[in-house]
């Protein structure tokens, strides 16, 4: 969620990827909340961090988006030169009905977006100056 956000809201200065320590499927409630801000994540693929990592590609940021709880579990990815953590709930891990797992999610997501306006706001000025 964090990455297709990111994509939309400043992809011009940045490529953002998406990854976890083990790849699964995307939660449909994901799909289902970025499709209402007209995102569609529906076709995309999971990858893991490791991949990514080997890849040999330089990311300026590594952004993760673990909760506190989870924070143990979070990538680490050497060589970056910043790494930041931004903890949300994660919303594969909502119970309730379709409808209450569906407001936390839309919760979370707006939860990070206002997080990647900011992040945004800070690192595209400052790239346009």
């Amino acid at each position: 969620m964090a990455a297709a956000l990111l994509n939309e809201t400043c992809g011009e200065f940045f490529d953002a990827q998406s990854a976890g320590l083990e790849p699964g499927t995307i939660n449909p409630l994901v799909v289902e909340a970025l499709q209402e801000l007209g995102i569609d994540i529906s076709k995309n693929t999971t990858q893991r961090v490791f991949d990514v990592w080997t890849s040999g590609q330089i990311f300026q940021f590594v952004v993760t988006v673990c909760s506190d709880v989870e924070a143990e579990g979070c990538p680490i990815f050497a060589g970056v030169t910043t790494r930041l953590h931004w903890p949300f709930d994660d919303p594969s891990k909502f119970t309730g009905t379709h409808e209450e797992r569906l407001a936390g999610t839309r919760r979370v997501r707006d939860q990070i977006r206002a997080r990647i306006d900011s992040f945004c706001e800070e690192h595209c000025v400052a790239s346009k100056a």
